[in-house]
């Protein structure tokens, strides 16, 4: 594509042609605009002969430092905030022409908008719904996919744990793509013939501009609790990084939003968007109420209807609210909708549950902020095991600390027995973690709590002294399969550490 088209709708403050300054009224900046732009990276290391590279400033590394490397590597046009102050003369990319350096308001706006302008706005031509808030982002996004694939639409899903295109799966990295990663999976969901792409929207995403320029046609919101201060640092930035997002909306998108939680309101305040509201507690344009549950599920009345699903706990049944709201409001059939919600399964590592001997159940779960923590343990509480409740978790290394001690609260209230262990210490040291989260612990918590680093010996502990009839919550990693312990990733997961705990204690009963 050409550098002209590239970089319409940025906000363009000067051009340079190594030194020389390009004015829009000049013969030059017509001949530099028309010129074909061959590749796109904001990382410098992707660069080739007539590549364009974003020195995008970004929140851990300045992409301006990264500058001359891209232009060894042959980039030919460069999109940044400053010229390097070391660019004394004119650079030329190999023998060809002189590098031109495109100087904008700012690099992260400018690569989503490129990126959007380089896969001719995939966004607009397909329905695209964001799923935002703390928790259930992940259940939202995905039972949605799995819905709208069974009324029978080719769909796209970004998510945490994959990405799809129709049934074509690919890795995921953030929870929510950058710029040119996510315009190009748009791009091929199009191409593809899917019509709706249900997608995870990070407050990391909408800060960084990563959604910048992308087209939505719903947002959801979930709720909004304690997370990613290490980022946000105060909670009021966290709550209007969220609110940027509905403020974003087309006034032909719906807005739907949580009324139970207390900043369900404030996040619609301004959208330009229709707005519904969903609910398990108030009056809502949709409404549901549990009748009955049990650890295989719950008898669910949603708008008047009564339906079996295949989840427990209130915080599910207002992920499946949303998803009922949100087929609605997209024009599905009632019937239809009430029929698929009732076949549908947990997503991977959520409340995901194995049965062993003696009535013991585990579930494991990606409970990994103090509400997550605490809505799981009173949804599993309110089952009554015989044998008590236990729990085990832990709070990652190198990330918001504050959550620590409110965790170790939590746990303390809802279980009989607590396993406080790791959970991606990353260069922290593991007992400095589980000290924190001892903090807020009192002394009858700490007395029914061990504290053990390995998570592999915490779980198997727990499973092996657990009384009959008991259930034991393994929180904190649900889907993911790694353990980060200083840089390094090491091959972890709780669903296969609980079921060779299972085995183990069977073994040893025999």
């Amino acid at each position: 594509m050409r550098l002209g088209q590239l970089l319409k709708g940025i906000r363009i403050i000067r051009e340079f042609q190594g030194r020389e300054e390009i004015s829009p009224d000049t013969a030059m900046f017509s001949v530099v605009s028309s010129h074909d732009v061959k590749s796109i990276s904001a990382d410098s290391r992707k660069c080739s002969r007539g590549s364009l590279f974003i020195a995008v400033r970004g929140a851990a590394a300045d992409g301006g430092k990264y500058i001359r490397d891209a232009i060894e590597r042959g980039a030919q046009y460069i999109v940044c905030e400053n010229i390097p102050e070391d660019e004394e003369a004119p650079i030329r990319s190999g023998d060809r022409d002189l590098v031109t350096y495109v100087i904008v308001k700012s690099s992260r706006e400018a690569e989503a908008k490129i990126a959007v302008n380089n896969f001719c706005n995939p966004s607009a031509k397909l329905k695209l719904i964001g799923v935002t808030g703390t928790n259930g982002k992940t259940s939202i996004a995905t039972l949605l996919y799995n819905t709208f694939t069974a009324l029978g639409y080719k769909c796209g899903l970004l998510s945490t744990i994959a990405n799809y295109v129709g049934s074509e799966k690919y890795p995921t990295i953030n929870t929510t793509p950058g710029p040119l990663e996510l315009n190009k999976l748009l791009d091929q969901m199009v191409t593809e013939g899917c019509q709706y792409c249900f997608m995870e929207v990070s407050s990391h995403a909408i800060d960084q501009e990563r959604i910048t320029g992308v087209k939505f046609a719903g947002g959801i919101f979930t709720n909004l609790t304690h997370d990613h201060l290490d980022y946000h640092k105060t909670f009021e930035n966290y709550r209007n990084c969220k609110k940027a997002f509905f403020d974003s909306l087309a006034p032909d998108a719906f807005a739907l939003t949580n009324i139970d939680d207390r900043n369900g309101e404030f996040m619609v305040q301004n959208t330009r968007a229709q707005v519904h509201t969903y609910s398990t507690r108030n009056i809502a344009d949709f409404k549901t109420r549990i009748i009955e549950q049990s650890i295989d599920g719950m008898q669910l009345n949603i708008n008047g209807t009564e339906v079996w699903c295949n989840f427990i706990g209130e915080y599910n049944a207002e992920n499946l609210t949303a998803i009922y709201g949100t087929a609605i409001l997209l024009g599905a059939p009632h019937d239809e909708v009430v029929k698929i919600m009732s076949t549908l399964r947990s997503v991977n590592g959520r409340l995901e549950y194995f049965k062993g001997d003696d009535g013991i159940i585990a579930a494991v779960d990606y409970a990994h902020t103090p509400d997550a923590l605490e809505n799981v343990l009173k949804t599993l509480k309110a089952l009554k095991p015989k044998g008590g409740l236990i729990c085990v978790f832990g709070c990652g290394g190198d990330r918001d600390r504050t959550k620590r001690p409110k965790m170790g609260a939590i746990a303390g209230m809802y279980s009989d027995r607590i396993f406080v262990t790791s959970d991606n210490p990353r260069t922290e040291d593991p007992m400095a973690i589980i000290d924190n989260i001892k903090a807020g612990m009192d002394a009858d918590s700490v007395l029914k709590a061990k504290f053990i680093p390995d998570r592999i010996q915490a779980i198997q502990n727990a499973v092996m002294t657990a009384p009959p009839d008991s259930i034991i919550l393994v929180a904190g990693k649900g889907h993911e399969d790694y353990q980060i312990i200083g840089t390094e990733k090491r091959h972890m997961d709780d669903k296969e550490t609980v079921k060779e705990a299972f085995r183990l204690r069977e073994y040893g009963r025999q």
